[in-house]
């Protein structure tokens, strides 16, 4: 375990949750699953996603996430963002802005490809801002989008 692990206080579905995830990250592995009485839900666990620890609780209803704290994807490309944001939707994620989504169980993600980071990384502030100007527009990051944005200012 690391020293600093992520603990999400999930108000209800937590073993829906993991199972989406696991869709979401194959390689998604479940430790110390606590079930609610011997056939019950998962009600705790202990499960790394894309190689981040974490432990989750059901807490009730008086947890909610909130974009406060999100999880962010380093996407490769547009075709690994469009791939995580159709599972999403598929799922009955909520697309909110700037390539963040909100999963069916209330937490906040950030898809982001690299490309977008490379190009606000750019030394001519005119151009990253152009960029950031392009991503306020959108759900959904445009990869295609933004580099039009960086190559017009």
């Amino acid at each position: 375990m690391t020293k600093v692990t992520p603990f999400l206080m999930f108000s209800e579905r937590l073993e829906e949750a993991i199972a989406f995830y696991r869709s979401l990250f194959p390689d998604l592995e479940v430790r110390d699953p606590g079930r609610g009485g011997p056939d019950g839900p998962i009600r705790s666990a202990e499960f790394t996603m894309g190689g981040q620890p974490f432990k989750a609780f059901v807490g009730g209803p008086s947890f909610a996430f909130s974009e406060a704290v999100s999880l962010y994807i380093d996407c490769e490309d547009q075709a690994e963002v469009d791939a995580f944001w159709t599972k999403f939707v598929e799922a009955g994620g909520t697309p909110v802005q700037c390539g963040w989504i909100r999963d069916p169980f209330g937490l906040s993600w950030q898809v982001v490809p690299r490309r977008f980071i490379e190009l606000v990384g750019d030394p001519d502030p005119a151009k990253a801002r152009a960029v950031v100007d392009a991503m306020m527009t959108m759900q959904k990051l445009d990869v295609a989008a933004l580099e039009r944005a960086h190559a017009g200012a």
